[in-house]
């Protein structure tokens, strides 16, 4: 990953741009890490990656939960119980 510091984004901004077709650019201040430009394509490969995980993670949890009996009735049962 390209690094740059904050005096040479704000100075060369177009460029960054421009470089973020390569990747993501992490931007730095006082050496430590403060920002990352990345491309729209790649920003929105990341959030679908985040929702298909998170999607993921849910039919898994779906699935045992039904594998060990539980189904709508069993949690109607449960909610008047409390």
């Amino acid at each position: 990953m390209q690094t740059v510091t904050t005096s040479e984004a704000r100075s060369g901004f177009a460029h960054i741009i421009d470089s973020t077709r390569r990747g993501p650019v992490l931007i730095q201040r006082q050496k430590r890490d403060v920002a990352v430009i990345m491309s729209a394509d790649e920003y929105q490969r990341l959030v679908h990656l985040n929702v298909s995980e998170f999607q993921r993670f849910c039919d898994q949890i779906g699935e045992g939960a039904k594998a060990a009996g539980m189904n709508e009735q069993v949690l109607q049962e449960l909610l008047r119980d409390d």
